[in-house]
C-alpha cells in the first residue's frame, strides 16, 4: 500500500509535467485490468515520462511500464475479511480434538492490494461431554495439555449463573518431549515449541477439566514426587514427553510461554 501511495504521488507529478501535451484519449479511464494482461494496453505516456505503448493491468507495477495515470484511475484495493468467528465445538467429543474457526472475505484484493490472509485457523480442545450430553470418563492416561489461551476462553459460571471452582496449579520440571515439538509449523501448534527440556512449566486445572474440584487427568497428584509422567501436547499428537511434578500451587505463576492449561 505504500508503494501504490507514493506511485499515486509520481502519478500527480507526471500528469503535471505533461500539462497540455498529453492527450485525453489513452490512459487507463475504464481499462483497469487484473494480472497481468497484455491486450490491456493503449498508447499514451507512461511513468518514466516517455511516450508509447503502456500498460493499464496489476503486472504493470512489477515491470514498470504502466501508464502514467495507472495508479489514480486504478487504485490498490487491499483484501477485506469479516471478523473470526466463534471456535466451533470439538471435531471429537472425550477426546483430544481439534476445534475451527473461520472469517469470510468482505472484499477481494485488486489493482495489487494485498492479498487475503488465511481464512481458517485450528486448534487443538477437549470437550467433556459426549453428543447425548453425558459425562465423559476419566482414564489414567497422559495429561493432555494446551496453551493458557485456551482456558482463558472457559466459562467461569455454571449454568445457573454460580461461579465454578477457581481451580488451582501444578507446577511441573520438563525431563524430556519429542522433536515432533519444534517441527510443526501450524498457527495453532507454535506455542509447543516453548516445551524445553530443564524448564519449570506451569499447568492450570480448571473446569470443566478439573473433576469433583479436586484433580486433572494426569496432574500427578496420586504418583510420587521423583516419578516420571507423561504429558501430550493437543493439536500435534506425536509432540509428547515426561515431566516431574514439583508442586501444587493456587495460581500459575510462570511466563505466559512456559503457562499451559489440562484439558
Amino acid at each position: 500500500m505504500i508503494l501504490h501511495i507514493r506511485e499515486q504521488k509520481k502519478s500527480r507529478t507526471v500528469a503535471s509535467a505533461l500539462g497540455n501535451n498529453h492527450s485525453v484519449s489513452g490512459g487507463c479511464l475504464g481499462k483497469c485490468c487484473k494480472a497481468r494482461d497484455l491486450s490491456c494496453l493503449t498508447t499514451d505516456w507512461r511513468m518514466d515520462r516517455v511516450y508509447g505503448t503502456c500498460y493499464c493491468d496489476e503486472g504493470c507495477v512489477r515491470t514498470k511500464d504502466c501508464c502514467f495515470d495507472y495508479f489514480t484511475v486504478c487504485p490498490a484495493n487491499d483484501c477485506a475479511t469479516s471478523d473470526w468467528s466463534v471456535w466451533s465445538g470439538c471435531a471429537k467429543p472425550c477426546q483430544p480434538s481439534v476445534r475451527v474457526r473461520i472469517r469470510q472475505i468482505k472484499r477481494e484484493p485488486s489493482n495489487s492490494g494485498e492479498p487475503c490472509p488465511r481464512l481458517t485457523e485450528h486448534a487443538g480442545c477437549q470437550e467433556y461431554k459426549d453428543h447425548q450430553a453425558n459425562h465423559c470418563g476419566l482414564n489414567s492416561g497422559p495429561a493432555f495439555i494446551t496453551s493458557m489461551e485456551f482456558g482463558k476462553g472457559r466459562p467461569k459460571h455454571d449454568s445457573y449463573g454460580n461461579p465454578l471452582h477457581p481451580g488451582f496449579c501444578v507446577e511441573f520440571t520438563l525431563e524430556s518431549r519429542t522433536p515432533h515439538c519444534t517441527m510443526e509449523n501450524r498457527p495453532h501448534t507454535h506455542w509447543m515449541r516453548y516445551i524445553t527440556e530443564g524448564f519449570t512449566v506451569c499447568v492450570a486445572c480448571q473446569p470443566p477439566a478439573m473433576r469433583n474440584n479436586s484433580s486433572c487427568q494426569g496432574d500427578g497428584q496420586e504418583a510420587n514426587k521423583d516419578a516420571p509422567l507423561h504429558w501430550q501436547a493437543v493439536g500435534n499428537p506425536q509432540c509428547s514427553g515426561t515431566w516431574k511434578k514439583v508442586q501444587k500451587t493456587q495460581q500459575c505463576n510462570c511466563p505466559p510461554q512456559h503457562s499451559f492449561v489440562f484439558i
